[in-house]
């Protein structure tokens, strides 16, 4: 972290400060772990017992905030300090990106490339023949990009990312390490003797623009056409989308979902952690699907909060369970 004092942060961020305006930090620290020389922040009320104990040097707080108690740090107050600390991470994660602008040696690429301007490329890094990758986009140590494949610009794949040949993957994208886009899907169809014959795969991925996919997150490619995430998805580690899967604008999900083929997912959607959604169905927009729920048919009617395997209502789930649970205790 760069270091900063609390009257940069105020300029920054649009704050008024109350203590020392040259109070400097160059770690972020949470807000019960505060230090000299960190910097924290307050605005969850059930952590205010700390404003009071913590020793960072800089403590960004709501505006309205009234401390009930001496405070050491110095403050700086913003109108929002959740909005406050996320614009202050991008800044400061803006500044790391801009570092990289080159092309390893180490790194393989083919002369059919077509490179915009500003592309990092890290070292034992492959790109396949005929790819076409945008402006101002990284790519770290150790990725491998397939024949055929379109990337955007300002996007950046992280260490051990797979692309396979064919996929398409717009602007601002970012892919963490070890997501591997594009491997076939699990097609195989019944023998007569009781085994099994692959099913090929020809389809493709095509990713919109301000995605995020996690560590570990696998997104089959079509069987035929393409499996499509939309645009503004963000998809935590650990998740699987099948082929043929369509997830729709601004939908999150998180660890260890898990969505069969040809299953169409709606417009923001929430999918909590450990979710599993059958194939071949279809989620409304506006579908929340809280932990550990199990979909094994269409939800039709948007805007639902949904809890169990399968699925219902998440109130009348909580009394059917307390039900449930006072019958045991019999």
């Amino acid at each position: 972290m760069t270091e900063f004092t609390a009257k940069f942060l105020a300029q920054l961020l649009h704050g008024t400060i109350e203590g020392d305006e040259n109070a400097q930090a160059s770690q972020f620290a949470k807000i019960e772990h505060g230090k000299p020389g960190t910097l924290s922040f307050f605005a969850n009320p059930k952590y205010e017992e700390y404003v009071y104990t913590s020793q960072a040097s800089i403590l960004i707080v709501n505006q309205d905030f009234q401390p009930k108690q001496p405070v050491k740090a110095t403050l700086v107050r913003v109108p929002n300090a959740y909005t406050a600390i996320t614009e202050l991470l991008k800044y400061e994660s803006a500044k790391k990106k801009k570092a990289k602008r080159f092309r390893s040696w180490r790194a393989h690429w083919h002369f059919s490339t077509h490179f915009g301007k500003k592309v990092y490329l890290g070292a034992y890094s492959y790109v396949g023949r005929h790819v076409k990758i945008g402006d101002n986009t990284i790519i770290h140590e150790r990725v491998t990009i397939g024949d055929n494949t379109v990337i955007g610009k300002n996007c950046i794949l992280h260490p051990g990312v797979v692309v396979y040949p064919g996929m398409i993957i717009g602007d601002n994208v970012i892919l963490h390490a070890g997501c591997i886009i594009g491997g076939d899907g699990f097609g195989n169809a019944p023998r007569p003797d009781g085994s099994w014959e692959k099913i090929e795969h020809l389809g493709n991925v095509v990713i919109g623009n301000d995605v995020e996919i996690g560590c570990n997150t696998t997104v089959d490619r079509a069987q035929m056409e393409s499996t499509i995430i939309g645009n503004g998805v963000r998809i935590d580690n650990l998740c699987m989308i099948a082929h043929n899967v369509i997830v729709g604008d601004h939908t999150v999900m998180a660890a260890q979902t898990g969505i069969a083929g040809s299953t169409e997912i709606g417009k923001y959607c929430i999918l909590a952690g450990q979710v599993g959604i059958a194939g071949h169905l279809k989620i409304a927009d506006h579908t929340t699907i809280l932990a550990q729920g199990g979909v094994s048919g269409n939800i039709r009617k948007g805007g639902q909060v949904l809890l169990g395997s399968p699925v219902i209502d998440a109130k009348q789930y909580m009394k059917a369970y307390a039900l449930f649970k006072r019958a045991a205790e019999q």
